[in-house]
């Protein structure tokens, strides 16, 4: 368990229309700031922009498997110039939201770039959930450096357990939803029946396209998509009066196919509203191994370091252009920007299917040490458990067993592949296979 500590000028507040949401420590365009200002101005659609961060808060503090109380983690904010992203992870790692506060809703000065954590607090809550009206309401995300310097004396300090499956699941959700396509479109009136239909409790269904709505089907169908636990999707309810369509979002099934994640995006005057779910209510985004293959290669992580430096808080990432800036194939920009990913520095955004720049207060190192497979993995390479018997085919002696390895589809005989397919990752000998092949050579 990692303890994050939190450090504000004062407490966010909502007074007379006014939404002061005070930020913590963060890296800006021109570097770490104590505490960053980045947007002042309004927010045209204040009850729109007040439901939606009470739902990011509600995912924040939230256990869906095996509920319980839990404390609450405070939601990351970037500043993109053009638009605000807001994200927060349930404390079960198996929901991850963002509230995307589009340019269109937007009117005033962005100050600086950048990504930083925000206040929110009990009565601040209270407040968003008594706001109604769709009047325009004054917003600042950090205040500048005189009005910091006259709030000295009265600063907020929040000291917050944040699990390493919490981190984990940051660096796994962007790389599983680069690899998901548009699925369902569905007006605002469509949107609304399918949410407010769905049962209260469930385990895996599947939602398919059914006219110009979904239905839900006990097992999967291609084209369908996969919805593991249903209730995840309460968020939707309180911002579905405000709903303009809903689009579904994730990767091709099959007849059989294993449950997998899904996104959910609701959009919203001037705003987008995503919930990631994870592909079953018990498993966490911590353990699916997305990112496992761009932690295990030093190329990659040499061509990390060279995109990093070209970032720029950029709202939408291009590999061609990064390529070209790079000098390099836009295979190993994509492959550059996953295990980016994995060190907090890039998002995915389904809706422009692009990675963002953004920066989260953890880096690439700290996730790799924490990643149980992949210290694993190393181990048994560098005590010679990896022998390579014939061509394409090596034999892994680790603490339970000797295995074999197919370096042409990458299959293992370990029970854990075995009983995943590959579907949550390599295995632990599969990677200490690719590690052993790569220092040999």
């Amino acid at each position: 368990m990692t303890t994050q500590a939190y450090s504000y000028a004062a407490p966010s507040g909502l007074v007379q229309g006014r939404l002061g949401l005070s930020t913590s420590g963060g890296v800006t365009s021109r570097g770490t700031v104590a505490h960053p200002h980045f947007f002042s101005g309004l927010l045209t659609r204040g009850d729109v922009g007040a439901a939606g961060l009470l739902a990011l808060a509600d995912v924040a503090q939230t256990r869906y498997f095996q509920p319980r109380p839990t404390g609450f983690r405070d939601p990351v904010v970037t500043c993109n110039g053009d638009r605000l992203r807001m994200e927060s992870f349930s404390a079960c790692a198996g929901v991850y939201a963002r509230l995307d506060v589009l340019q269109e809703a937007l009117d005033g000065e962005v100050t600086s770039l950048g990504t930083t954590n925000v206040d929110v607090n009990g009565p601040l809550r209270e407040a968003l959930a008594r706001v109604g009206g769709s009047d325009p309401m004054h917003l600042a995300v950090g205040e500048d450096e005189l009005v910091v310097t006259t709030l000295d004396g009265s600063t907020v300090e929040k000291k917050v357990p944040l699990p390493e499956r919490w981190l984990r699941s940051f660096a796994e959700v962007q790389a599983i939803a680069s690899g998901f396509d548009l699925r369902a479109e569905l007006p605002a009136a469509e949107a609304v029946r399918f949410v407010r239909g769905l049962p209260r409790r469930g385990r895996v269904l599947w939602a398919q396209p059914a006219g110009r709505g979904l239905r839900v089907a006990a097992r999967p169908v291609p084209g369908g998509v996969c919805l593991a636990g249903p209730e995840r999707l309460a968020t939707l309810a309180p911002l579905l009066r405000f709903a303009k369509g809903l689009r579904v979002y994730g990767p091709a099934i099959a007849a059989g196919s294993p449950p997998v994640a899904s996104a959910w995006e609701l959009e919203l005057p001037g705003m987008r509203y995503v919930l990631t779910l994870s592909p079953e209510l018990n498993r966490g985004f911590s353990g699916e191994g997305a990112v496992l293959d761009a932690l295990a290669e030093d190329e990659t992580a040499a061509d990390a370091e060279l995109v990093a430096a070209l970032l720029a808080f950029e709202p939408r990432l291009e590999p061609g252009d990064l390529a070209d800036r790079a000098g390099l194939e836009p295979s190993r920009v994509r492959a550059a920007l996953t295990q980016l990913g994995t060190g907090g520095k890039v998002g995915y955004d389904t809706a422009e299917a692009a990675f963002f720049h953004r920066e989260l207060p953890y880096d690439a190192a700290r996730v790799q040490a924490m990643n149980p497979r992949l210290r694993a993995a190393r181990a048994l390479a560098e005590k010679g458990g990896v022998r390579i018997v014939s061509p394409g085919v090596a034999q892994v002696t680790g603490d339970t067993g000797v295995y074999q390895v197919r370096s042409e589809t990458w299959s293992c005989t370990c029970p854990w592949w075995t009983g995943n397919r590959g579907g949550r990752g390599p295995c632990k000998h599969v990677l200490a296979v690719r590690i052993h092949t790569r220092e040999e050579n």
